[in-house]
């Protein structure tokens, strides 16, 4: 039989041995047995050390739970500030982009008003040149007809009037006068009014008064009289046109320069609120970066509280797992202890010597002193090894109680708890096994789990980096594309703006010019009109065909037939050339709006366009700058989770390994545990019923008995079943205890 050597142990422990004395001194006064009092002291350590195990155990329950809490908090903060730093730069992006598109559109405005403010100025130097011609002008023509009145006044003072010119009697007045001073003073008075009116002059107005001027003698000067009466009239007409044409001019020049002011002022008003903007802007960057420091600081002082977070709670843990190996292997010191000192052959050992039995108040059995220390010393020698290797003061504490001794009932009770122990391992090895399926099962799922969030995390990654880097198609090639065409889209409205400026310089100076020919030109069909075609006819009636008087000469020869008609054929085509010219003129002049007005609109219509391809390209690119930043954040993320996944796999891996030879060994050898566990059990209930057949234990009970009768001890001897025994040491009468228990031997 298997446990064979445990009951010969037991034997060995009950049957009395040679040399073997049997001593009852002191019976009253004994003491239990020593070795009893050590294994409770053991006992007592065990279960010190399984609170202390268990009071850790909630301590670093709650102190894995700080962690855990903290770690969860920090590591949500920091993603959470992760995504609030990406957002805060996409924002800052957006707003800074704005600006740009402001600055642009700031430095456009700045240059349309200096453009309007040139054109003004462009317009009232034109109008400053056209004022000073007019004065000029007007200073010509006043002139010039104050002298033609005084001409005129003379010509009536010496009598020179129109309704005399057929007069015999006006003739030969008129001869008298010739060579006078009064003729002399009215040719030096005609030539200081053609002086002063000479611009003004026909070519055929020149020649009559030419005539009159070299004349000797006053005669034909009523024709010059009315001449100078048509001049006069001419000039009047002149001046009052001139001073209309002036009103006009000045009139259209403040509307103009009012149109223009107006456009500056809406310019003014929209570069006011574009600055405004991009102050307020620049305000908004500058807290916004604030807040991208403040975020960026709490990101490192968070990732800096976990770095500590992660080493303190690493360390603790490390420390933990120490602690309970070294408290695992102190207990299963102490559990080996009692279970030597409860074990067969301590049993038969403790009990031949008086110093494991009795303890110091006297002894049971005596031994020769070679057998007296060795079940005791061996017991002794192991625990010391074990606190020794163990470094446990509690242990060593239990290795010097060795002294004391171990009676029956503490060998039962040894008995018994070796057997409850059994039953405990054998649920122990039960639960063991469901365990380790379990775990192996769930621990299995986990993995492949694991390898499945690998495997897709990794695609999304690829995805990921394929969106942000593809040469491409990815959103940085994709936002270089679009700076470059925003780049592109800048240069063509500076480009467009200025060739507008150069078109505009070049509308206006050619409609200056315009304007200045037409007025020019209005003057001098003005001037021949008012001789060849208002006047043609009058000066022929009266000049008979010529507007010159001749001296008396001798005769000429002969010539032409005829009326005078002087220059009034090239006259007359010559008001058409420049009837035709001005035409042509205030026609290229409308063409010259025309084309401006078809240029400003291309023009506005291109910068529309172009505005709106600059807006949808920023539009465009804060989109895709905000998508790059969420696909960035995505991208460490799902890199950080894969990490993290990779991590846990090799984790659970690591458990599986771990827990696979212990597992491995629980399920395999679970029957094999089970049968031994079953003949140990057996051997232990044989060994019990064995001791308590043997004259040791007899004697042992007796001796027990024999003290627990105390001062009945001498009535009892007889007979411990007679009702004097029973009444004794139940302290009642004799007749008291029969009157209950009638049926009591000796009633």
């Amino acid at each position: 039989m298997k446990f064979a050597p445990l009951a010969a142990a037991l034997a060995v422990l009950v049957a009395p041995a040679a040399g073997v004395q049997v001593v009852r001194a002191n019976s009253n006064a004994r003491a239990p047995g020593t070795i009893k009092t050590v294994v409770t002291a053991l006992q007592t350590m065990l279960d010190d050390s399984k609170k202390e195990g268990d009071t850790e155990t909630d301590l670093y329950t709650k102190f894995k739970s700080y962690c855990d809490d903290n770690e969860k908090e920090k590591t949500e903060s920091v993603e959470s500030l992760t995504k609030q730093i990406g957002l805060l730069e996409n924002e800052i992006q957006d707003v800074q982009a704005n600006n740009g598109g402001l600055s642009m559109d700031v430095a456009g405005l700045k240059k349309d008003m200096a453009t309007n403010e040139e054109a003004r100025n462009m317009a009232e130097g034109m109008r400053k040149k056209e004022k000073e011609a007019f004065d000029a002008d007007e200073a010509d023509l006043v002139a010039a007809i104050d002298q033609m009145k005084q001409a005129v006044n003379l010509l009536a003072d010496i009598g020179a009037d129109q309704s005399l010119a057929a007069s015999a009697a006006h003739s030969k007045f008129m001869a008298g006068k010739a060579g006078s001073a009064a003729f002399l003073k009215l040719q030096t008075s005609i030539s200081k009014a053609l002086v002063a009116a000479n611009s003004f002059l026909t070519p055929s107005q020149h020649g009559v008064v030419e005539s009159f001027l070299q004349a000797t003698e006053p005669s034909g000067s009523a024709g010059i009289l009315a001449v100078l009466k048509a001049m006069q009239e001419t000039f009047d007409s002149n001046l009052v046109e001139a001073k209309n044409t002036e009103a006009a001019a000045v009139k259209a020049n403040e509307a103009y320069i009012k149109t223009k002011k107006e456009e500056f002022d809406m310019l003014k008003t929209s570069f006011d609120e574009k600055e405004a903007t991009m102050g307020t802007n620049d305000g908004e960057i500058s807290t916004k970066k604030t807040q991208l420091g403040d975020a960026i600081q709490q990101k490192a002082d968070d990732e800096d509280f976990l770095a500590k977070l992660e080493e303190m709670c690493g360390d603790k843990g490390k420390d933990y797992g120490t602690r309970v190996e070294l408290r695992a292997g102190e207990e299963a010191a102490l559990s080996k202890a009692i279970a030597i000192l409860n074990s067969d052959h301590a049993f038969g050992a403790f009990d031949k010597v008086a110093a494991t039995k009795t303890g110091a108040t006297g002894a049971f059995v005596q031994l020769a002193s070679a057998t007296q220390s060795s079940g005791l010393g061996q017991a002794r020698r192991y625990l010391q090894k074990l606190a020794a290797e163990n470094k446990s003061v509690r242990l060593a504490r239990i290795a010097g109680l060795l002294s004391l001794g171990n009676p029956f009932d503490g060998v039962f009770k040894a008995i018994d708890d070796m057997k409850a122990t059994i039953e405990e391992e054998a649920q122990q090895d039960a639960e063991q096994k469901t365990w380790c399926e379990d775990e192996t099962k769930t621990s299995s799922e986990s993995l492949d789990e694991k390898k499945s969030q690998i495997t897709e995390l990794k695609n999304t990654i690829s995805t990921l980096d394929t969106t942000i880097n593809d040469p491409e198609t990815g959103l940085i090639k994709m936002i270089a594309d679009d700076e470059a065409k925003l780049e592109q889209n800048a240069q063509a409205q500076k480009d467009e703006t200025e060739a507008r400026r150069l078109e505009n310089e070049d509308y206006q100076k050619n409609v200056a010019n315009c304007d200045e020919a037409e007025v020019i030109l209005g003057k001098a069909i003005k001037a021949m009109n008012a001789y060849y075609k208002e006047k043609d006819a009058e000066i022929k009636e009266e000049l008979g065909g010529s507007l010159l008087q001749r001296r008396q000469e001798p005769a000429p020869p002969s010539t032409w037939e005829g009326d005078f008609s002087g220059q009034s054929e090239g006259g007359n085509l010559v008001i058409g050339m420049l009837e035709f010219i001005l035409t042509e003129t205030e026609k290229e002049e409308e063409a010259a709006h025309t084309t401006e007005s078809e240029a400003v609109a291309a023009y506005e219509t291109s910068m529309t366009a172009l505005k709106t391809e600059e807006e949808d390209t920023m539009n465009t690119m804060a989109n895709k700058k905000k998508e790059l930043t969420e696909a960035r954040l995505s991208f460490e993320e799902k890199n950080e989770d894969l990490e993290k996944t990779e991590q846990e796999k090799a984790t659970i891996e690591t458990y599986l390994e771990r827990i696979k030879p212990g597992c491995d060994f629980i399920t395999s050898s679970l029957d094999g545990r089970k049968a031994s566990r079953a003949e140990e059990k057996q051997a232990l209930e044989t060994a019990v019923t064995f001791l308590k057949q043997t004259p040791v234990y007899r004697d042992a009970l007796e001796a027990a008995h024999q003290e627990g009768l105390g001062k009945c001890k001498e009535i009892c001897a007889e007979n411990d079943l007679h009702v004097n025994c029973k009444s004794c040491l139940a302290r009642i009468s004799v007749p008291g205890y029969c009157a209950g228990h009638a049926s009591a031997e000796g009633c």
